[in-house]
């Protein structure tokens, strides 16, 4: 899910909430994309989060993999 609120914040919430994340990263825009690692987990922090959650599509970070030589 994607947040209107600083990584920092997120992470403190879902340490709060005992939600385990999976990934976490900042976006572009000073959002924060957040996955959790169980359905259950995202789906509590989706509720506990609805006021700050960003609709539709966002611009993400270009994911970088290491070169295979």
């Amino acid at each position: 899910m994607n947040l209107r609120l600083p990584q920092a914040e997120v992470t403190a919430l879902c340490h709060g909430a005992n939600v385990a994340i999976s990934a976490i990263e900042t976006l572009p825009s000073g959002g924060t994309h957040l996955v959790c690692v169980t359905i259950e987990g995202a789906d509590e922090m989706r509720q506990k989060l609805k006021k700050h959650l960003i609709e539709g599509r966002v611009k993400r970070f270009a994911f970088l993999t290491a070169n295979k030589y």
